[in-house]
C-alpha cells in the first residue's frame, strides 16, 4: 500500500511542481452575459456608457490592477464604477472596471477576488 502512495506521488509531483512554476499565471477568463449580471450591474454599466453621473465620488477612479488578475494594461487603463448592492450600508464589493474607455467590462462580486469578462 505505501509502495502505492510512494508511486502515485511521483506520477504527480510534475503536475504539483507546475503551480509553483515562475513566470505567468495560466488564465481562464470566465464570462458572463449583459443579461445574467444582477440588476444593479446592468444599471451601472448603463450609467457607464451614458457618460454618468454616477451615485458615488468614487466611481470612476483609476483601477491599479494590483492584484493581476485582469490583462496587463499601462496605468490609467482600467477604471472602477461601483455596483450598489441591496441592504449594504457602504459601497459594498461588487464593482464594474471598465477598461480602454469601454473597450471591454469586468464584474467582480467578491471585490476583486475574481473577476468575469462582461459579454455584450
Amino acid at each position: 500500500m505505501q509502495l502505492l502512495r510512494l508511486f502515485l506521488l511521483l506520477a504527480l509531483l510534475p503536475f504539483a511542481a507546475l503551480a509553483f512554476w515562475p513566470g505567468e499565471k495560466p488564465r481562464v477568463v470566465a464570462e458572463i452575459p449583459v443579461a445574467q449580471l444582477p440588476i444593479e450591474a446592468r444599471a451601472t454599466l448603463s450609467l457607464i456608457k451614458q457618460g454618468g453621473p454616477f451615485p458615488y465620488s468614487r466611481d470612476g477612479i483609476v483601477f491599479g490592477n494590483r492584484e493581476r488578475l485582469l490583462p496587463a494594461q499601462a496605468r490609467g487603463y482600467y477604471r472602477e464604477y461601483t455596483v450598489p448592492t441591496p441592504g449594504s450600508r457602504n459601497r459594498g464589493a461588487r464593482r464594474i472596471i471598465a477598461g480602454g474607455r469601454g473597450a471591454e467590462y469586468w464584474y467582480t462580486a467578491d471585490h476583486y477576488r475574481s473577476f468575469k469578462r462582461v459579454k455584450e
